[in-house]
């Protein structure tokens, strides 16, 4: 039986980064673009910006990550996670929360929405790299969770 040459490959992704922090934005969308998995990057300042990015058919729901901080104006991150996992269009998205925050009730309140990971930022290079190595093999060994009924 043959197959399409690329068939057997992952498919490239498409990120949703929810920041409010510059600084942050830049270093995520820089170490994405070195890769050849992602192939678009879209910002949104606040959980409300990116929750009518994601309700409003401007993203391809399928095969979306959505990177998120916790501490944003508007709506956290936390706020969104919940507007996510509520909406039946959006529960199955992968979500990952990159935050300043390392307190235990945080990071209980995003596991308890099936975040995908979790992970403090410092002001320093490292941690956005391991952070990025970790979603390569997430995206290149996860099934995405068919987007829809």
């Amino acid at each position: 039986m043959s197959h399409a040459p690329d068939q057997d490959l992952p498919r490239a992704i498409d990120v949703l980064i929810v920041e409010d922090d510059p600084l942050t934005v830049f270093n995520v969308k820089r170490l994405l673009r070195q890769t050849a998995d992602v192939a678009n990057v879209h910002i949104a300042v606040d959980g409300r910006e990116a929750l009518e990015m994601l309700r409003g058919g401007t993203l391809t729901l399928d095969r979306l990550l959505v990177i998120t901080d916790l501490s944003m104006p508007r709506m956290s991150g936390l706020e969104l996670m919940a507007a996510i996992r509520d909406d039946p269009a959006l529960c199955r998205l992968p979500v990952v929360v990159l935050t300043t925050s390392a307190d235990r009730a945080d990071r209980l309140a995003a596991f308890a929405m099936q975040v995908a990971g979790y992970f403090v930022k410092t002001h320093a290079i490292r941690p956005f790299e391991e952070m990025m190595a970790w979603l390569h093999t997430y995206w290149s060994a996860s099934e995405f969770s068919p987007q829809g009924g």
